[in-house]
């Protein structure tokens, strides 16, 4: 599991880092401004479907079924529910997606009501929003077929694949732009190019893995029907973090022009570790727990979700520590050029640190949403959800006015941390969740060696004031994120957690057969 979750978070990683690059490009040609603020709602409708439907609720019901089928009843059957699960997907998305472009206006009214009817930003967003809508059901589809090919355990193309929405766009952003009116038209241009491209690689992996996957009629066998039921009520279960992040940008359009642009960069860096961690976990996670439930190996079961969370949190802890103490340099460095000044980068940075503080809890939510997913009950993260989402919705509309763009991600943290701590006591009391006093106090030490690792930053910090230039700045915060990872390595080998000679050990020895 370790291995598959290292290659999943791997290739994740680089694809952050492509989409930080893509970032960096829409964050200096449009700034934060009318202009960004129509693109990113246009982009927000599809991935939040994306996320939805194809990555959430579709995901955590299909790949438990699919898994069951290929052990229980072998690949031929397991390759047509595949194919007969794509076939109904594709039908409703294309309804889906032929409503969405002849009711645009109105649901942007919805997703937007702070924008104008007879605004720049409202013809704007509804423009490339058509633009942007058909990429829901490109994606959802790649999402089936990655899906079967991590039943397959087959991490690494799956994963690798959705570097494609990264390349594409970039690409599309530095040429197409002289083409069409504006950056905007470019990059929406470049996220529905992107689905064509990620659900061909995606297709031509499943036809390597001698496991085609051309869509059958639609019909609604028995099968079906279960992965219905299963999904329906996950569509608020495993996707409350993304309901959330609709509802700020929502309530980010009733705020002044730019916040919501303020709050999509913020958004994007504490993506960083939560895509990563959070994405490898829950991928890795449930095929390994749906495998060991289906045998029986209960104790096994709950050995892989205990290291699934210890790999987190040992991840996670520091990110957190060192968005919050580095967060403003962080901003100015990444965004802080072109048509983003260094204030606009200032204000972002206020937003990240909101989404740090709910950083350990989004990527909690990862690894115990798998848990129930895994044992077929799709219907206790949506009584949950259900509640998050009342509570977010309460927690913005008190934080919007006195907070302005930091009050939707602090009300989106809140809620992750209500989140998980609901998941853990109903896993706990189904006997479901089981963490040994040595697992606890792994836990402890960990936080507590990140706490101290951010403590000396700030001390550091004070002394070694952030410079002017930009060569300057990249070496200064290269210089104090380095600092942090050596710092975090001691305290974690002083506190017990690990033993550093012994990874220099294992590392010698693996670099010694890569030699011979």
């Amino acid at each position: 599991m370790l291995k598959n979750f290292l290659t999943v978070g791997g290739w994740t990683m680089l694809s952050r880092i492509l989409g930080l690059v893509r970032d960096q490009l829409l964050a200096a040609f449009m700034g934060a401004g009318a202009l960004q603020d129509a693109y990113q709602v246009a982009f927000r409708l599809p991935n939040m479907f994306r996320r939805l439907f194809g990555e959430g609720a579709f995901n955590a019901a299909f790949v438990p079924l699919f898994s069951s089928v290929l052990t229980k009843e072998g690949e031929d059957e397991a390759r047509t529910f595949a194919r007969r699960a794509l076939g109904v997907m594709l039908v409703w998305l294309l309804f889906l997606c032929v409503l969405g472009e002849i009711f645009m206006p109105q649901v942007l009214r919805l997703i937007a009501p702070g924008f104008s009817q007879a605004g720049e930003r409202y013809a704007l967003a509804v423009s490339l929003s058509r633009i942007t809508f058909p990429y829901l059901v490109l994606i959802c589809a790649a999402a089936l077929v990655a899906g079967v090919l991590n039943g397959l355990h087959r991490f690494g193309i799956a994963a690798a694949a959705y570097l494609a929405f990264n390349v594409v766009g970039i690409a599309a952003i530095l040429f197409a732009s002289s083409f069409l009116p504006n950056v905007a038209y470019a990059a929406a241009w470049g996220v529905t190019a992107s689905g064509v491209v990620q659900l061909g690689l995606l297709l031509w992996a499943a036809h390597r893995a001698h496991f085609g996957l051309m869509p059958l009629r639609p019909a609604l066998t028995p099968r079906i029907r279960l992965l219905v039921r299963r999904m329906v009520p996950g569509l608020v279960g495993s996707g409350v973090g993304q309901i959330n992040l609709t509802v700020d940008t929502i309530i980010g359009t009733l705020l002044p022009s730019g916040s919501v642009s303020l709050m999509y960069f913020a958004d994007r860096i504490n993506q960083l570790p939560l895509g990563v961690l959070g994405a490898a976990a829950g991928t890795t996670l449930l095929p390994v727990l749906t495998r060991h439930l289906a045998a029986g190996e209960h104790d096994a079961a709950h050995s892989a979700q205990n290291r699934a969370m210890s790999y987190v949190l040992l991840l996670t802890l520091p990110a957190v520590a060192g968005l919050l103490v580095l967060a403003g340099p962080i901003m100015i460095v990444l965004f802080g050029h072109g048509s983003f000044t260094e204030h606009d980068a200032l204000l972002s940075a206020q937003a990240l640190r909101a989404y740090a503080i709910g950083l350990p809890a989004f990527v909690l939510v990862k690894v115990f949403s798998p848990a129930f997913f895994a044992r077929g009950d799709t219907r206790t993260p949506v009584y949950v959800g259900i509640g998050i989402l009342v509570l977010n919705f309460l927690l913005n509309l008190l934080f919007m006015k006195p907070l302005a763009h930091m009050g939707p991600p602090l009300a989106s943290s809140l809620a992750a941390c209500v989140n998980v701590a609901c998941l853990a006591l109903l896993l706990m009391r189904r006997e479901a969740l089981r963490v040994s006093g040595m697992e606890q106090i792994r836990m402890v030490k960990t936080a507590c060696a990140a706490g101290l690792m951010g403590l000396v930053l700030v001390g550091v910090q004070a002394v070694l004031v952030f410079p002017a230039g930009l060569i300057l700045r990249v070496l200064w915060l290269s210089g104090m994120v380095g600092l942090g990872a050596v710092l975090y390595g001691v305290f974690l080998h002083l506190s017990g957690i690990m033993n550093g000679a012994d990874i220099l050990a294992r590392v010698q020895r693996r670099l010694q057969k890569r030699r011979s």
